[in-house]
């Protein structure tokens, strides 16, 4: 669910519950649109994760440790100016709407206490994080929003901090019964959620169907004359005895799949676990979303140049494809240069066709041959000569091209797979540094300057059945590095004749069902993902070598043997323990 009004209303509690009086010791801002900022408070180091992301906005405590920019965004350099130092007065919803208001005090350049507040908008693509001093004036934002992106309302340094348009719906928080009634009686005729999502701010789509479903009997009704009083009364009594727990709606397999801050009656209980804090909750909700989301968004460029590479070598393939094709003939060209050169005393200069007897024939019957009439016989035969070298020329070059091309293919398309299995941001690093030494992207280190040291990244590790790890790679410098390091009798997988992971069953003598399941982990990471029956080899490690001068991640490998799998990505999530 998204971050409505009453998960900020949650969160703001529990902020103030945790941070009132802490002092902000670091800020960094990891992403354009996120900011984190290092608070002890109450004997604790509290990270506070606050994000502007057009998916996944929203504010909460979190425990996860991300990197910051080597050259820190100016947003950051406005933040860590007002707020490093400063004390953490209150946190404050505005109304019940998706504003918190984030207020701080320090001292200023003259050593005197000052009041700053971060705003933050949770509102979709128009969300944001806004710094103003204490009479309102905006200091800095991290999304300027100018007067040709809205005529509603400019968001800019310097000027005067104006809230969103209000909307003309009840704030549920602390309204009497009479205001439940009143407004809800402008929604009559509707059905019960959109009646009440209508009516009170603050409520998402999820959250109205849940109140529907507590106070009608029939959660698909309409509101009607008749049973608004009942439905005002249980309105009121809902807000007015709501109290916090922080729930994790999670799947069969145990990954998170909502948050919610109070348990959902209209949900199977048995998926709804309480965590000790929103924050908490949150943090496991959004770890793997927003990683991904934000993987996806650090891997674009990288992509984009894949796919423009890829583009072009296939346009390359389909004309060396041709040339093959035309040089299909050749042979037929250089055989009407010697039936001219054998006939020559038989054609006159000037002639438009020859007609010649084709000693390539038993019978030897007449063949017609073109002829450029401003040439001479001989320098026709030369003229079909020529045409023959010059396609056979083309055709041994191209064999040569098409090989290269078809190799350079393949690992740009085995790129695009690794770039939809990495999961950690130095992975995505080692493939950027690595297609920048095949010359496929361009090295933007500043000149002087070493480009950084990435720390060792690590493969997928994952426990058979029974109990035998298995190892796969997510990109090439993994793919070569776990290949080299596996002994002779380990056991190496690879989907067949396709780009995918390299995959080691540490044992030197599996059980059939590990092969088999490492089989399955092979067919999974690879371009057969989403297929049925894929083929993937499995060979000892010790009839896997790498020819010299080959792109990473290139192998040979003999005497192997091949099994038929359909990828499973239960037995993925049942297998997998870390990487």
């Amino acid at each position: 669910m998204p971050m409505d009004g009453l998960t900020l209303g949650a969160m703001t509690r529990e902020l103030n519950s945790l941070l009132v009086g802490g002092r902000v010791d670091r800020v960094q801002q990891t992403e354009r649109d996120e900011v984190i900022l290092l608070l002890r408070a109450l004997g604790k180091n509290q990270k506070l994760l606050i994000s502007s992301s057009p998916n996944h906005a929203r504010v909460h405590l979190t425990t996860q440790n991300k990197k910051s920019p080597d050259q820190p965004p100016n947003f950051c350099m406005i933040l860590r100016k007002f707020l490093l130092g400063s004390r953490f007065l209150s946190a404050e919803q505005l109304g019940s709407d998706r504003v918190l208001i984030l207020h701080f005090e320090g001292l200023d350049e003259l050593g005197d206490l000052k009041e700053r507040r971060l705003i933050v908008e949770i509102m979709g693509r128009h969300s944001n994080i806004i710094l103003t001093n204490e009479t309102g004036r905006i200091l800095e934002c991290a999304r300027h929003i100018t007067e040709d992106i809205s005529r509603v309302r400019e968001v800019l340094p310097g000027l005067n901090y104006e809230t969103p348009p209000a909307q003309d719906k009840l704030n549920p928080v602390g309204a009497n019964l009479s205001d439940f009634t009143e407004a809800l009686s402008s929604q009559v005729g509707l059905r019960m959620d959109k009646a009440l999502q209508g009516a009170l701010s603050g409520l998402s789509s999820q959250a109205a169907k849940e109140i529907a479903y507590r106070v009608s009997e029939n959660e698909n009704a309409a509101l009607s004359e008749e049973n608004l009083p009942a439905i005002a009364e249980k309105c009121y009594s809902f807000f007015t005895h709501l109290t916090d727990t922080p729930t994790l709606l999670v799947d069969e397999s145990g990954l998170p799949l909502d948050v919610t801050s109070f348990v959902y009656l209209s949900r199977d209980y048995t998926r709804q676990k309480t965590c000790e804090s929103l924050s908490a909750a949150m943090d496991a909700f959004y770890a793997q979303r927003d990683l991904k989301e934000r993987m996806t968004q650090h891997a674009h460029t990288i992509r984009k140049t894949l796919q423009n590479a890829l583009e072009r070598d296939e346009k390359k393939l389909a004309i060396q494809k041709q040339t093959l094709l035309d040089a299909e003939n050749m042979d037929e060209l250089r055989k009407m240069g010697d039936l001219i050169t054998s006939s020559i005393h038989m054609i006159p200069r000037g002639a438009t066709k020859a007609v010649v007897p084709d000693y390539y024939d038993p019978e030897m019957k007449n063949v017609e041959i073109a002829m450029n009439p401003a040439l001479s016989p001989a320098e026709n035969a030369q003229r079909y000569y020529k045409q023959y070298n010059k396609l056979k020329a083309a055709s041994d070059l191209v064999i040569d091209q098409m090989t290269a091309n078809e190799s350079e293919i393949a690992y740009i398309e085995g790129q695009l797979e690794n770039l939809d299995i990495c999961t950690t941001f130095d992975e995505l690093a080692e493939i950027r540094q690595e297609l920048i030494r095949q010359g496929l992207m361009r090295d933007t280190t500043p000149k002087g300057k070493k480009a950084p040291k990435i720390p060792e990244s690590r493969p997928y590790r994952f426990l058979s059945t029974s109990g035998t790890e298995i190892f796969v790679g997510k990109n090439n410098v993994q793919n070569d590095r776990l290949t080299g390091a596996a002994s002779g009798d380990e056991i190496w997988l690879h989907a067949k004749d396709m780009p995918g992971s390299h995959v080691i069953i540490k044992s030197t003598h599996p059980d059939e069902r590990t092969i088999l399941e490492a089989a399955k982990l092979a067919a999974y990471f690879s371009k057969g993902k989403n297929s049925e029956n894929v083929p993937v080899d499995y060979v000892p490690r010790k009839f896997v070598k790498k020819p010299g001068g080959s792109k990473p991640g290139f192998v040979i490998f003999t005497n192997n043997r091949t099994l038929y799998v359909t990828p499973d990505e239960t037995l993925v999530r049942k297998l997998t323990q870390e990487g």
